[in-house]
């Protein structure tokens, strides 16, 4: 078979563990006050380099970082060493029939190989998964659970900072979360698009009770008001308020994807390269997503320089993709294992040009914040 071949030679697997500014950040589920991330490295024959990276959040991932670490490096490392980066689709096939699930760790060394394969043509990994709609990219800010002043400040602060969306966390109680979403509305006026996300945290009647509080306060949507297996509970809170509802935690593989559309339960989805399985397996979700008439949302909050530049990569690729990208990780890392931090502080960048993702590993780095698992 004809094509180029870069037989894998080498693969390197790193945990990281890279402190998060401030005191840290709180969700429904944890307060992280560092990030534990997996980088991989793999080297082609011809010394190609690419690198791969996800970042595991507690609570909200399917994998821990230690099980994610376990199988990349007892099972996929193995698997792929001297098959050809040069067909990621086959690398793909070989690790699914090898290990069922572990969407994660696969996702990292997919990226690799895509990386690599980009580096080597000499072309941007947005070319290679078929070409960029746009030539800037805008950022989503956040908002946690904190009172309804803070809140209200913060969110002042990302707005003149040039940001036009913003996620406000809720959970814990919906006149609370009704306060805080006032209140950040009032600080910012009309021109900030605000996203309420649950982390799957509410019943179905509270989350009903919520949407409805926060009718009147112009919300872009409500992430994941309840439990992720609750289908049937997501479609009833959408036929019940006047606020898009949008599916994260109950999508992971394509076929949650399709079960989703089958419950008509919501009308945006997030996706992420990491939590998908890598840039194929997301862009083909993506496609179908935008076939189902559903928008789309990008972005894993905490990821590293490699997987923040990834999903930027990939969301540039389609006009489907809501303004907006989640993948703010760079804002909320104290440092990085990249060589140049990405700058995201004004709410927006320029496509990167690559080539692959055009971001290269530092290695005093990669020392400093090493953990074993």
């Amino acid at each position: 078979m004809d094509g180029l071949h870069l037989p894998i030679r080498r693969v390197e697997v790193f945990g990281v563990a890279i402190p998060l500014v401030g005191p840290g950040f709180r969700n429904a589920y944890i307060t992280k006050t560092a990030q534990k991330s997996v980088l991989v490295r793999l080297t082609a024959a011809d010394g190609s380099i690419g690198l791969g990276n996800i970042d595991p959040s507690p609570g909200y991932s399917v994998e821990t970082i230690e099980q994610s670490l376990a199988a990349i490096r007892d099972r996929l490392a193995p698997l792929v060493n001297g098959r050809d980066a040069g067909n990621p689709h086959r690398i793909v096939q070989a690790m699914d029939e090898a290990l069922p699930g572990y969407l994660d760790a696969k996702a990292a060394v997919e990226m690799a190989c895509v990386d690599l394969l980009a580096r080597r043509l000499g072309i941007p990994v947005h070319q290679y998964l078929g070409g960029a709609m746009v030539e800037t990219v805008r950022f989503n800010a956040w908002v946690g659970i904190i009172p309804p002043d803070e809140a209200a400040a913060e969110a002042r602060k990302w707005f003149d900072r040039g940001f036009r969306s913003a996620k406000i966390k809720v959970g814990g109680g919906i006149d609370a979360d009704r306060d805080r979403i006032m209140a950040v509305r009032e600080a910012v006026g009309p021109a900030m698009a605000l996203r309420a996300d649950a982390n799957a945290g509410y019943s179905v009647d509270d989350a009903i009770a919520l949407g409805r509080l926060l009718e009147p306060f112009n919300m872009q949507l409500l992430e994941q008001p309840v439990a992720d297996n609750d289908l049937a509970g997501m479609a009833k809170v959408r036929q019940a308020i006047g606020i898009p509802v949008m599916a994260d935690e109950s999508i992971t593989d394509h076929e949650s994807l399709i079960a989703v559309i089958r419950a008509d339960c919501a009308d945006i989805v997030k996706l992420k390269v990491m939590k998908q399985g890598g840039f194929l397996k997301c862009r083909r979700m993506l496609e179908t997503a935008t076939a189902a008439g559903m928008k789309v949302i990008i972005g894993h909050g905490f990821g590293l320089g490699v997987n923040t530049v990834a999903e930027i990569m990939l969301a540039c690729t389609s006009d489907n993709v809501i303004d907006g990208l989640e993948c703010v990780g760079p804002l909320k890392t104290a440092d990085d294992i990249v060589t140049s931090k990405l700058d995201i502080s004004s709410g927006q960048i320029a496509v990167p040009a690559g080539p692959g993702l055009g971001v290269e590993l530092d290695d005093e780095k990669v020392r400093r914040y090493h953990f074993d698992a």
